[in-house]
């Protein structure tokens, strides 16, 4: 595909209502649209595009038994197995101490964001979106994990995304690695005694968590196009790979 004129997009929806998150970089980092909008609303803005990666933050397929396959190969089965109601890519998250959801095999009992999630999938393959990596097409998706994807770059664990502290943290990783965000060092330059006294502190100089997720997910597109060799891909192809911006990855997080 094209880079020179592509978008990066991440999509976040894990917030639980009906809207999602996005953010949208250029090749050079900078964001040029971040907003939350209804999902005909974001694909329209992504399809509108002359070409463009987008990274969901959302599982892309549902489990098909691969990791009781596995289990059973090995001889460990048992009737209360634990995470056979995982795809392999979360299976793999999980063994390395990176906690992620479960996808189940039943869309139905699937929680709402991921069913949203599901019908985003939808609407982009209708719009002529195909899965990354695809050789000939201007449109693009791919499936990620926001903290999966903080973990790969911090190389642990970060803090929680709901403190401050947490906000703080992921910004400066997205700022390190290039993304054109404010400069996070400005929030702790802007706290005097009297904020912290008074509890005023400057925290609209951080983005919120749901745009920090969707710029990592716009990032790690970025990253699958301008440097593939960056990045790792977890799962298989029958349910779908996660892809994370790391060349490799710890065995222990």
């Amino acid at each position: 595909m094209p880079f020179a004129d592509a978008v990066f997009v991440g999509i976040d929806g894990t917030s639980g209502r009906n809207a999602f998150t996005y953010a949208a970089l250029d090749r050079d980092l900078s964001p040029i649209a971040m907003g939350e909008s209804e999902v005909d609303e974001v694909t329209a803005f992504v399809a509108s595009q002359p070409s463009a990666v987008v990274a969901v933050n959302s599982p892309a397929h549902l489990c098909m038994g691969s990791v009781r396959k596995r289990v059973e190969a090995h001889g460990r089965i048992s009737h209360r197995l634990r995470g056979v109601d995982l795809r392999a890519a979360e299976y793999d998250l999980r063994a390395r101490g990176i906690s992620v959801s479960g996808t189940g095999a039943n869309a139905g009992l699937l929680p709402a964001w991921v069913q949203l999630g599901l019908a985003l999938y939808e609407k982009l393959s209708k719009l002529g979106f195909k899965e990354f990596p695809h050789q000939q097409a201007s449109h693009q998706w791919l499936e990620t994990h926001p903290h999966a994807c903080f973990c790969v770059l911090l190389g642990q664990s970060p803090l929680p995304q709901s403190t401050v502290e947490g906000r703080l943290q992921r910004a400066l990783i997205l700022f390190e690695r290039g993304v054109h965000i404010r400069d996070p060092m400005t929030f702790l330059e802007e706290i005097t005694r009297h904020r912290l006294l008074h509890g005023i502190l400057p925290i609209d100089l951080l983005p919120p968590p749901g745009q920090l997720d969707a710029l990592v997910a716009a990032y790690t597109a970025w990253l699958s196009v301008a440097k593939p060799a960056e990045v790792t891909r977890l799962g298989n192809r029958r349910e779908g790979f996660i892809t994370l911006p790391a060349a490799t990855l710890q065995e222990k997080y």
